[in-house]
C-alpha cells in the first residue's frame, strides 16, 4: 500500500475524530467522505465499543477513502489494529501508554507510521514533546461533555513556544471560540462534534480550513 509521507502532517490543520455515538445517526463513511470532501486532512476511528471484527470492518472502509482521497487514517489507541489495517497511524492516549509505551507503538507500527499521543497538562506536553512522535494533541481547552474537565487556554502560548512537533488542539473547539484559538496562533485544531453534529458537515469544515489557512498566512 502506498504511504503518505509522514512530512506531510507538517501541513495539516484540520483533525476530525470519528466516533459513532456523536453521528446523530448517520452512517461514519458518509460523515468521512463529506469531511473529506470540505477539507479534513486526518481522520481518526475512535470506537470504543466495537468488537474487533467490526473495527477491522469499519477501519477497513475508512482506510481506503482516506488512501483514494490522499489524506491520513489514524487508527485510537490501538497499534496492534493499526498495524493490520496498514493505516497511516495510531493516536495514544496517557493511559494507553502506560499499558504500552512509546518504544513498543513503534516497535509494533514501525518507523514509517505517523504517532500521536494526547497531553492534557504542560507537564504532559513537556514529557510527550521528547517522546518519539510526529504530532501531540492538547486539550481540552474548552468545556466539552466528553470529559469531566477542560484545562482552558493559560497554557497555549507556552505549548506553541516549546513545540517540537504539530499540535492539535482539542476539546469543546467549535465556530464560536474558534477566534479565541486563532488569537493565540493556533493553527491546528480537532473536532468531535461541532463537525460530525452539524447539518452540511462539508460546508463547515470548509470555514474551519478558511479560518485555520488565514491565521497561518499572518
Amino acid at each position: 500500500m502506498e504511504k503518505l509521507s509522514k512530512l506531510s502532517i507538517q501541513n495539516y490543520s484540520l483533525y476530525l475524530v470519528l466516533t459513532e455515538e456523536y453521528g446523530t445517526g448517520r452512517p461514519l463513511i458518509q460523515i468521512a467522505e463529506s469531511a473529506l470532501t470540505g477539507g479534513v486532512d486526518i481522520i481518526q476511528m475512535r470506537e470504543k465499543h466495537k468488537s474487533r471484527e467490526e473495527l477491522l470492518s469499519l477501519g477497513r472502509k475508512l482506510s481506503a477513502l482516506c488512501r483514494k482521497r490522499k489524506k491520513t487514517f489514524i487508527v485510537n489507541d490501538d497499534p496492534l489494529l493499526a498495524a493490520e489495517l496498514e493505516a497511516d497511524g495510531v493516536h495514544m492516549g496517557q493511559e494507553d501508554l502506560q499499558n504500552c509505551p512509546v518504544d513498543e507503538v513503534r516497535r509494533i507500527i514501525g518507523g514509517g507510521r505517523i504517532l500521536g499521543i494526547s497531553t492534557h497538562s504542560l507537564a504532559q506536553f513537556r514529557q510527550a514533546n521528547e517522546m518519539d512522535a510526529d504530532y501531540l494533541a492538547f486539550g481540552p481547552i474548552f468545556p466539552t461533555r466528553a470529559k469531566d474537565y477542560f484545562i482552558g487556554m493559560g497554557d497555549i502560548s507556552e505549548v506553541l513556544r516549546i513545540a517540537t512537533k504539530p499540535v492539535f488542539f482539542i476539546g469543546g473547539v467549535n465556530t464560536a471560540n474558534l477566534h479565541l484559538l486563532l488569537n493565540e496562533g493556533v493553527t491546528n485544531v480537532a473536532l468531535i462534534r461541532d463537525l460530525m453534529q452539524t447539518e452540511d458537515i462539508e460546508s463547515r469544515a470548509e470555514w474551519y480550513k478558511t479560518q485555520l489557512a488565514r491565521r497561518r498566512k499572518q
